[in-house]
């Protein structure tokens, strides 16, 4: 029965290779391609369909294990508990302990869903099984961080949430004060040399304003770049398995380091030591306990 079921499976897989990309030697396309193109701009592309597919599928499956929770908790949910637990390990030290419960829900979906988003360009068939459209083979499936909209869109979202719970959290003080203030002690340091380095953090603080500006498209960028490079290495290489593990190596730090630079970002002003809610220049004379990064 074995032996008479093998001839089957290789038709159907060279049926599969035969309507892919690679078999027609295009390369992979760097944008999305519309499924459903309803006219005036408005259209559903692949990105977008596994988007929502794979939000589905984790909404779905957190609403599972969380129905019915148990104080002894099954195999599927001291999986989910551990990885919660991991993360909150990982991330309430650098986000500060007040900002944390708000935005530990926003960090969490990042990381799950992108790192998803990310192994699904290694599913057998996404990205490369599709039809035949104006000459060009528009696939079925293809993982929303590949297509740049999409690392666009979790950036603003990532950005949007920052700047909400820096200004909650920190207070507009302490933040003008981070990114213009003076940090040099008035009573220790010479009145000339004070308001000389007045001046200077202020210039300092236009080109933080821009580092901060900028961080969308660095966040967005980084995240498609390598997600992209990936799926155009796996596709110029026949897809060989020995890249398959360094492409789920990728994906979990790409997803990984998405996470971490969002919550560094709110963790540089929310995180000191007395800083909080309307903290003053006083409060932030100690340095947060992570390195600033850009």
């Amino acid at each position: 029965m074995i032996r008479g079921k093998r001839p089957i499976l290789l038709t159907t897989l060279s049926c599969l290779f035969a309507t892919s990309g690679f078999a027609s030697g295009e390369g992979v396309s760097s944008h999305a391609v519309p499924l459903l193109d309803f006219g005036g701009g408005w259209a559903i592309t692949n990105s977008m369909a596994t988007g929502w597919a794979v939000s589905l599928v984790l909404i779905l499956g957190v609403v599972a294990l969380l129905r019915n929770p148990r104080v002894i908790p099954g195999r599927a949910q001291a999986v989910f508990e551990a990885l919660l637990e991991g993360l909150r390990g990982l991330l309430e030290p650098i986000v500060g302990k007040k900002a944390f419960p708000a935005i530990f829900p926003l960090l969490a979906t990042f990381f799950l869903f992108i790192l998803l988003q990310n192994w699904m360009g290694l599913l057998p068939g996404v990205g490369t099984v599709g039809i035949e459209k104006d000459g060009h083979m528009v696939p079925f499936v293809r993982p929303f961080t590949a297509d740049f909209n999409g690392t666009a869109a979790l950036a603003i979202v990532s950005f949007v949430a920052f700047l909400l719970v820096i200004f909650k959290y920190a207070g507009p003080r302490a933040v003008l004060h981070d990114w213009f203030g003076n940090k040099a002690d008035k009573k220790e340091t010479p009145r000339a040399l004070y308001y000389m380095l007045g001046v200077i953090f202020l210039l300092v603080g236009l080109i933080e304003v821009f580092s901060v500006a900028i961080r969308p498209v660095t966040l967005s960028v980084r995240l498609f770049g390598n997600v992209f490079g990936g799926e155009s290495l796996l596709h110029g290489t026949g897809y060989f398995f020995l890249f398959y593990f360094m492409e789920m190596l990728v994906g979990l730090i790409q997803a990984l380091v998405f996470t971490l630079l969002s919550a560094t970002y709110i963790g540089l002003i929310c995180n000191h030591e007395d800083g909080g809610h309307g903290a003053g220049p006083d409060d932030h004379k100690s340095p947060a306990p992570i390195p600033r990064a850009r």
